[in-house]
């Protein structure tokens, strides 16, 4: 695999972005492949989110993972200071519009790079990320193909940019996998996204799926974290991997 980290420059600072993607000796050509912004969650940027970005980025996609934190810290990580305030505190300095400013910066850089290709992009992203990836694809239909979203939080809230008040711009798909036990996404939550995703997609907007996972919790995805579900996750990994093969791969 080919890897490496590069400083993107936004009008807020300097964004740490590792990014990586197959070379020939992966038995793949030279590319390009398809770009995937790969958010992290509220934990903070860490290895554990390169790795995942690496095993994506084995099936031939371009992928870039950014310390979204970058605005207040160098580096955070929740498992090394088990400082859960500080994490809660990182997270709510943080906006939709701001990671929506962030994502175009690193769809900027991506143009730049002859292995990415930014025709039709996918956006994953967990916990706090995941109604990011929902308004990314609201704010950039004409690249933004795929959105995915796992234990995801904030999809349905009463402020203007609620994610599930955008669905009508989205000129994509959007999957939304949750936990059955989720205090930060409750079912009734989920339901609501469900019924504004239904109506979007029948008025020409967003089209997709909400999906439960039986018996997880928030975190399932996360083999390093207490509550991982392995045979959930690997389920989460084949309808991300499903979701990006239809929408990315499209002549």
């Amino acid at each position: 695999m080919n890897e490496h980290f590069v400083d993107i420059q936004t009008e807020d600072g300097t964004m740490n972005t590792f990014i990586v993607h197959p070379d020939g000796a992966e038995g793949f050509d030279d590319g390009p492949w398809p770009t995937v912004l790969f958010l992290m969650d509220a934990p903070g940027m860490r290895e554990e989110i390169r790795d995942m970005s690496r095993r994506l980025a084995s099936a031939g996609y371009y992928v870039m993972a950014s310390q979204l934190y970058y605005r207040d810290v160098e580096h955070y990580n929740l498992f090394e200071t088990g400082d859960r305030d500080r994490m809660f505190e990182l997270m709510s300095n943080l906006s939709n519009a701001m990671v929506v400013e962030d994502a175009k910066a690193m769809i900027a850089h991506a143009e730049t790079d002859p292995a990415a290709s930014t025709e039709r992009i996918g956006t994953a992203g967990f916990c706090m990320s995941g109604p990011f990836t929902v308004m990314i694809a609201a704010a950039l239909p004409d690249q933004v193909k795929a959105a995915a979203s796992f234990h995801g939080v904030a999809l349905v809230t009463d402020r203007v940019d609620s994610p599930h008040k955008h669905l009508s711009a989205i000129n994509g798909e959007v999957y939304i996998g949750a936990a059955e036990t989720d205090s930060y996404a409750p079912p009734e939550m989920i339901d609501a996204f469900e019924s504004a995703l239904a109506e979007a997609s029948l008025n020409g907007g967003a089209k997709g799926r909400t999906e439960w996972y039986p018996g997880t919790e928030h975190g399932f995805v996360f083999a390093e974290r207490p509550l991982y579900d392995k045979p959930s996750s690997e389920r989460a990994w084949a309808r991300m991997h499903s979701l990006f093969r239809r929408q990315l791969h499209q002549n």
